[in-house]
């Protein structure tokens, strides 16, 4: 699965990662390998990896860096929306739609 990193840290190895399925946020946790081990995951980072999923959370294993920096204002971005504006009003879906960015467009 591919994903987005919204949160790392590097001393301690984890990693949140916001997956293209728009499911449940994922979880990346090294433990148990030295810090010269795996990818160094950054905030804004995409990346590719294998997705298991237990009762109350989803894991992130052996992930690979795709693009870093590829989304690097994503998380504040997220953290920074007004909450008003993107609830939607009765009558509305509940789509919240993102500007497409270059080659990314979808075709419709």
């Amino acid at each position: 699965m591919y994903g987005v990193v919204l949160w790392s840290d590097k001393e301690d190895h984890k990693a949140v990662i916001w997956c293209e399925d728009h499911g449940d946020l994922a979880y990346y946790s090294a433990s148990g390998e030295s810090a010269f081990d795996g990818v160094s995951l950054d905030a804004g980072d995409l990346v590719l990896f294998n997705l298991s999923e237990g009762k109350n959370v989803r894991v992130a294993t052996n992930p690979q860096l795709v693009a870093q920096q590829q989304f690097s204002g994503l998380a504040d971005s997220i953290c920074g929306a007004d909450s008003a504006k993107a609830m939607p009003s009765e009558g509305q879906n509940n789509v919240v739609q993102f500007a497409p960015r270059g080659r990314e467009r979808l075709a419709s």
